[in-house]
């Protein structure tokens, strides 16, 4: 017998997978989709595109009808899980983003979907690496999706910055673009008694940043530059010779991010000029924007404002690679809000964050009613 969305969203919490290594958490995928369609004699068709993740074909409608793509990300964090949760994780990974919700609540709307043999035609997609590697990027790449007439494109986001059950989204740009950036630098050791003696890698690290600072000031927002890591030097006594930042560009464009890291890379260069340290810069994983189409968002609006909680959030400087896919197709992406009175709110990407499982119900319900509440017999 097929799990229950919720019983499959403790199986998932209490084994979390990282980027490209999600193989336990496709088979369990597979079999439960298989086990739910042998249970309700509707047919699907699985594709594997990648290594791991999956895509579940469902064809209810006339080959004719365009499909619609429903999108859940599976993968983890390394992170210790702090959430004291009776299913915790204790294998040094964690749902820390809510990756293992959002599959669920994909499962329990394709659940409804099978029982209900809903006559429209589904591509759902379960996809692997989101957090690292541009997971959708890849599934597109692969060609699987051009054996499909899609129409739109949709996924939701939990976060406990809105309460339980809030719907929120934006017309247009509701998440930024993201691009890793690593930098180095390159300077000459030497005691710090003799400082002429050596170029100071920290100390060209920390100009490039103070001019950093005043770049992004002179625009007046839509743009940061977050630093995650900073590191340089062996010992006390020693000027370094090395130094490296690890960052973050969020920009409400590609565009707006190009230009900027064109910008950091002239500062990079300019303080080379005046320290004499050099430096290498190079970018990590780089995901476009997540735009909302604007007429699905007011479809979605009037349809969900009936039984829900919306609202117009504006931009996030959050990064999500679904924005590979909504530059391919109209989507319409949302954050579902999961905090309650009684539960302290963590935030995403902390040990702490823990998503109460009655948010499962509430995404498909969204689901639901976006897609196929007027199907249902």
């Amino acid at each position: 017998m097929s799990l229950s969305p919720v019983e499959f969203r403790r199986v998932l919490h209490r084994r979390p997978e990282p980027s490209f290594a999600e193989f336990a958490t496709s088979a369990l995928i597979e079999e439960n989709i298989a086990l739910a369609s042998a249970e309700t004699g509707t047919a699907v068709r699985v594709h594997k595109p990648l290594a791991t993740g999956l895509i579940v074909e469902y064809s209810g409608a006339e080959p004719s009808e365009p499909y619609t793509l429903l999108r859940a990300d599976i993968d983890a964090l390394k992170m210790d899980e702090d959430s004291g949760c009776d299913y915790m994780s204790a294998n040094g990974y964690m749902h820390a983003c809510g990756h293992d919700v959002h599959s669920a609540i994909l499962y329990g709307f394709i659940l409804e979907v099978l029982a209900s043999k809903i006559k429209k035609n589904f591509i759902f997609l379960f996809q692997p690496a989101e957090e690292t590697g541009g997971g959708a990027e890849l599934i597109i790449k692969s060609g699987i999706l051009d054996n499909f007439n899609i129409s739109s494109a949709c996924s939701l986001h939990v976060t406990d910055e809105f309460e339980e059950g809030t719907v929120a989204s934006a017309p247009g740009v509701l998440f930024a673009s993201a691009r890793e950036v690593d930098i180095e630098f390159i300077g000459k050791a030497s005691h710090i008694a003799f400082p002429e003696r050596g170029l100071n890698a920290v100390n060209a690290a920390r100009s490039f940043l103070d001019e950093v600072d005043r770049m992004i000031e002179s625009r007046g927002g839509g743009l940061i530059f977050g630093i995650g890591k900073f590191g340089g030097g062996e010992v006390r006594n020693i000027l370094p010779a090395h130094a490296k930042i690890e960052g973050s560009i969020r920009a409400l464009s590609t565009v707006l991010s190009d230009g900027f890291y064109d910008e950091m890379t002239a500062a990079l260069e300019k303080v080379k000029l005046s320290t004499g340290v050099d430096f290498t810069i190079k970018t990590g994983s780089y995901y476009p924007e997540v735009s909302v189409d604007e007429s699905f968002f007011r479809a979605a609006c009037a349809k969900l404002s009936l039984r829900h909680k919306f609202i117009n959030c504006g931009h996030k400087l959050t990064g999500e690679d679904f924005g590979f896919i909504s530059r391919r197709y109209p989507s319409f992406m949302f954050w579902l809000g999961t905090a309650r009175p009684d539960r302290e709110s963590a935030g995403l990407h902390n040990p702490r964050f823990f998503p109460p499982e009655s948010v499962i119900g509430r995404g498909i319900e969204i689901f639901k009613d976006l897609f196929i509440k007027e199907l249902m017999k």
